[in-house]
Protein backbone atom coordinates (compact mmCIF):
# COMPACT_ATOMS: atom_id res chain seq x y z
CA UNK A 1 0.00 0.00 0.00
CA UNK A 2 1.17 3.39 -0.79
CA UNK A 3 2.17 5.70 2.11
CA UNK A 4 -0.47 8.22 3.16
CA UNK A 5 1.95 10.98 2.11
CA UNK A 6 2.73 9.67 -0.86
CA UNK A 7 -0.83 9.74 -2.16
CA UNK A 8 -1.53 13.38 -1.01
CA UNK A 9 2.04 14.48 -3.01
CA UNK A 10 0.42 12.25 -6.36
CA UNK A 11 -2.77 14.12 -5.83
CA UNK A 12 -1.47 17.90 -5.59
CA UNK A 13 0.25 17.16 -8.57
CA UNK A 14 -2.90 16.05 -10.34
CA UNK A 15 -3.87 19.05 -9.40
CA UNK A 16 -0.99 20.85 -9.90
CA UNK A 17 -1.18 19.44 -13.70
CA UNK A 18 -5.28 20.21 -14.02
CA UNK A 19 -5.00 23.46 -13.36
CA UNK A 20 -2.16 24.27 -15.88
CA UNK A 21 -4.15 22.50 -18.55
CA UNK A 22 -6.86 24.94 -17.41
CA UNK A 23 -4.77 27.87 -17.89
CA UNK A 24 -3.26 26.36 -21.19
CA UNK A 25 -7.43 25.99 -22.52
CA UNK A 26 -8.22 29.55 -21.29
CA UNK A 27 -5.39 31.03 -23.29
CA UNK A 28 -6.76 29.37 -26.32
CA UNK A 29 -9.95 30.36 -25.90
CA UNK A 30 -9.19 33.95 -25.02
CA UNK A 31 -6.03 34.75 -26.01
CA UNK A 32 -4.59 33.07 -28.87
CA UNK A 33 -4.73 34.30 -32.69
CA UNK A 34 -8.56 32.35 -33.16
CA UNK A 35 -9.58 32.64 -29.91
CA UNK A 36 -12.84 34.66 -28.85
CA UNK A 37 -11.24 37.97 -29.37
CA UNK A 38 -10.33 37.25 -32.94
CA UNK A 39 -13.42 35.44 -33.92
CA UNK A 40 -15.83 39.10 -33.05
CA UNK A 41 -12.91 41.57 -34.76
CA UNK A 42 -13.93 38.97 -37.58
CA UNK A 43 -17.51 39.03 -37.04
CA UNK A 44 -17.88 42.65 -36.92
CA UNK A 45 -15.41 43.06 -40.09
CA UNK A 46 -17.49 41.04 -42.01
CA UNK A 47 -20.54 42.20 -41.42
CA UNK A 48 -18.81 45.66 -42.15
CA UNK A 49 -18.12 43.91 -45.57
CA UNK A 50 -21.48 43.02 -46.17
CA UNK A 51 -22.94 46.56 -45.63
CA UNK A 52 -20.78 48.17 -47.86
CA UNK A 53 -21.17 45.81 -50.62
CA UNK A 54 -25.17 46.61 -50.23
CA UNK A 55 -23.96 49.81 -50.96
CA UNK A 56 -21.98 49.37 -54.37
CA UNK A 57 -24.85 47.11 -55.10
CA UNK A 58 -27.12 49.75 -54.86
CA UNK A 59 -24.98 52.32 -56.57
CA UNK A 60 -24.04 49.30 -59.53
CA UNK A 61 -27.82 48.74 -59.89
CA UNK A 62 -28.33 52.69 -60.62
CA UNK A 63 -25.40 53.34 -62.54
CA UNK A 64 -26.88 50.40 -64.73
CA UNK A 65 -30.27 51.80 -65.11
CA UNK A 66 -28.21 55.29 -66.15
CA UNK A 67 -26.25 53.46 -68.92
CA UNK A 68 -29.79 51.07 -69.91
CA UNK A 69 -31.45 55.37 -70.35
CA UNK A 70 -28.48 56.20 -71.89
CA UNK A 71 -28.76 53.60 -74.70
CA UNK A 72 -32.28 53.25 -74.85
CA UNK A 73 -33.32 56.94 -75.15
CA UNK A 74 -32.91 60.39 -76.00
CA UNK A 75 -34.24 61.76 -72.90
CA UNK A 76 -31.75 61.00 -70.62
CA UNK A 77 -28.89 62.03 -72.99
CA UNK A 78 -30.99 65.68 -73.36
CA UNK A 79 -31.53 65.67 -69.51
CA UNK A 80 -27.58 65.00 -68.84
CA UNK A 81 -26.29 67.79 -71.42
CA UNK A 82 -29.04 69.98 -69.69
CA UNK A 83 -28.22 69.44 -66.09
CA UNK A 84 -24.18 68.83 -66.10
CA UNK A 85 -23.25 71.26 -69.59
CA UNK A 86 -25.74 73.81 -69.54
CA UNK A 87 -27.21 72.88 -73.28
CA UNK A 88 -30.00 74.24 -74.63
CA UNK A 89 -31.57 73.68 -78.06
CA UNK A 90 -31.07 76.22 -80.80
CA UNK A 91 -34.97 76.93 -80.93
CA UNK A 92 -34.86 77.80 -76.85
CA UNK A 93 -34.18 80.96 -75.01
CA UNK A 94 -32.60 80.43 -71.82
CA UNK A 95 -33.62 82.83 -69.11
CA UNK A 96 -32.45 82.82 -65.70
CA UNK A 97 -34.07 84.15 -62.70
CA UNK A 98 -32.63 85.88 -59.67
CA UNK A 99 -33.76 86.54 -56.52
CA UNK A 100 -33.69 89.33 -54.74
CA UNK A 101 -31.24 89.33 -51.80
CA UNK A 102 -33.15 89.62 -48.35
CA UNK A 103 -33.59 93.15 -46.75
CA UNK A 104 -30.66 93.61 -44.00
CA UNK A 105 -32.10 93.96 -40.89
CA UNK A 106 -32.37 97.09 -38.78
CA UNK A 107 -30.24 97.84 -36.03
CA UNK A 108 -31.51 99.45 -32.95
CA UNK A 109 -29.63 102.35 -31.33
CA UNK A 110 -29.34 101.19 -28.34
CA UNK A 111 -26.81 98.09 -29.28
CA UNK A 112 -23.22 99.03 -29.33
CA UNK A 113 -21.89 98.89 -32.74
CA UNK A 114 -19.35 96.45 -33.97
CA UNK A 115 -16.02 97.32 -34.60
CA UNK A 116 -15.00 96.74 -37.72
CA UNK A 117 -11.52 97.10 -39.78
CA UNK A 118 -11.57 99.86 -42.26
CA UNK A 119 -10.70 98.68 -45.61
CA UNK A 120 -9.59 100.94 -48.65
CA UNK A 121 -11.62 100.09 -51.66
CA UNK A 122 -10.42 98.32 -54.11
CA UNK A 123 -10.18 100.01 -57.62
CA UNK A 124 -11.05 97.91 -60.84
CA UNK A 125 -8.78 99.12 -63.86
Amino acid sequence: MAHPTEQGLKLQILIAVLIAVLIFLHYLLWLAEDGVRQTLALRIAVQAQIEENAALNERNRALEADVIDLKNGLMAIEERARTEMGMIRPDETFYRILEEPLPKPVESKSAKPVASSRKSPVRSR
